[in-house]
C-alpha cells in the first residue's frame, strides 16, 4: 500500500510502499477514503511533547519506531475481514475508533480503551490513516456513519469524540451557566457545536486570532475573549466574573493558568491540549476553593457512537472542514502547523 510517513522528524512526509495489511483472527482491513490532519499528528511530527519544568519526552520513550504514517481520524471501506470477524462486511462504510488498546486488561474490557497501558492506537503505535489501508482488531472499533459526510464523520474519531468526552467531566451544569472554551482551533469550534447540540447556551470561547474568533461566533459562541496579555482579566470582564467550567483545548503553561484563575469556587478545568507545559497549584487554595483540575484523555468506542448519534439527530452542526488530495499530506499538516486552518483539515483518499 502506499503511505505517507514520518520517517525523520521535522522533515517533510515521505511517500512509500508498505506492505498491504492482511487480516487475521476478527481483524478487519479498509482502504481509507479520509482522514483528519490533527495537531497531535504535529506532535508526532516534531517527535516529542513538552512535560514543563524542562523536561521533554521522546514519541521513542513511547515504544514508537519510524517510519509510521501517522493519521488517527479515519473513516474507510472495509476492503478484507479475519474468519472470525462478526457484524462486518466487504463494502461496508465505516468510521475507525482508533485509541486501540490491548484488548485484554481490566480497562479494555471495560470499554476504556483510550486508558489501556499497552496502547496500539492507530497513527501512533500502528500504521495510521496518511496510508491507504488500515488494520483493525476487531469490528467493535468499528461505527456505522450513515447520513453523515464522511469527511466530518473521520473528524469524530479524534476532535469529536474527544469534545464529547472532556464536557462530560464538567457536566452536569446549568444551560446558561458559562463554559470557557480556551482555543478556538478544530477541538474549540467542535466544542462549541457540541454544547450547543447538548443543550448548553452560555458558551465563551478565547483565542488569540480575529479570525478564529470570528469562526468561534460564526459557530455560536455567546462571547468571544482576545487571549493576548492580560487575559484574566478580559475573561472576568467578558462573563461578568469566575466561571464554574473551563476545558482548556490548547494547554500550555499560560492558557492552564488563565483558565485556573478564571475558575470560581467549586469549578473544575480540564485539560485537553498537549501544547504542554506546567501549571503551578496552591494546594491551600484548592481546598478552600474546591476546584478541580481534571486531565482528559480522548475518549471511548461508546463516546464516539454518542457523537454519532447526535450527528445523525441534526442536532449537531458541522464544523468547518477544509479538504486536501492525500498527496497534499504534506501542505496541509504545514498549514496545520502555521495556523492556517479554521476548523479541521481531512485528507481525501
Amino acid at each position: 500500500m502506499k503511505a505517507w510517513v514520518v520517517a525523520r522528524h521535522e522533515q517533510p512526509l515521505e511517500c512509500v510502499e508498505l506492505p498491504d495489511p492482511v487480516p487475521a483472527g476478527a481483524e478487519v482491513v479498509l482502504d481509507v477514503t479520509r482522514c483528519g490532519v490533527c495537531h497531535s499528528d504535529l506532535h508526532f511530527w516534531h517527535g516529542s511533547y513538552n512535560l514543563g519544568g524542562g523536561k521533554a519526552m521522546s514519541i521513542r520513550d513511547r515504544g514508537v519506531t519510524l517510519p509510521r504514517a501517522p493519521g488517527h481520524e479515519v473513516t474507510g471501506r472495509v476492503v478484507a475481514v479475519g474468519p472470525d470477524a462478526r457484524g462486518v462486511g466487504i463494502g461496508d462504510e465505516r468510521i475507525v475508533y482508533p485509541w486501540i488498546g490491548c484488548g485484554r486488561c481490566a480497562r479494555c474490557l471495560s470499554g476504556d480503551d483510550n486508558l489501556c497501558l499497552a496502547q496500539r492506537s492507530l497513527g501512533v503505535m500502528e500504521h495510521g490513516g496518511f496510508g491507504s489501508r488500515v488494520k483493525v482488531p476487531h469490528p467493535r472499533y468499528l461505527v456505522e456513519y450513515d447520513g453523515i459526510d464522511p469527511s466530518l464523520a473521520a473528524t469524530y474519531a479524534c476532535s469529536g469524540l474527544t469534545v464529547y468526552s472532556a464536557i462530560q467531566k464538567i457536566m452536569p451544569l446549568g444551560p446558561d451557566e458559562p463554559v470557557l472554551l480556551i482555543g478556538a482551533g478544530g477541538l474549540g469550534l467542535a466544542a462549541i457545536s457540541m454544547l450547543r447540540a447538548l443543550g448548553h447556551r452560555r458558551i465563551v470561547s478565547l483565542d488569540t486570532s480575529p479570525a478564529k474568533r470570528r469562526a468561534a461566533e460564526q459557530a455560536g459562541a455567546t462571547d468571544t475573549v482576545d487571549g493576548g496579555d492580560d487575559v484574566s482579566a478580559r475573561i472576568l470582564q467578558a462573563v461578568g466574573g469566575p466561571v464554574p467550567a473551563v476545558l482548556d483545548f490548547v494547554n500550555t503553561s499560560e492558557t492552564a493558568k488563565a483558565g485556573l484563575d478564571a475558575l470560581a469556587k467549586g469549578g473544575r478545568l480540564v485539560l485537553v491540549g498537549v501544547a504542554g507545559g506546567e501549571l503551578t497549584l496552591s494546594l491551600a487554595a484548592m481546598i478552600f476553593r474546591a476546584q478541580s483540575v481534571v486531565g482528559s484523555n480522548t475518549g471511548t468506542v461508546a463516546d464516539l457512537r454518542a457523537v454519532v448519534a447526535l450527528g445523525r439527530s441534526g442536532k449537531l452542526a458541522s464544523t468547518p472542514v477544509q479538504e486536501f488530495p492525500k498527496d497534499a499530506a504534506n501542505e496541509a499538516l504545514m498549514k496545520l502547523h502555521g495556523g492556517e486552518i479554521i476548523g479541521r483539515a481531512v485528507l481525501v483518499a
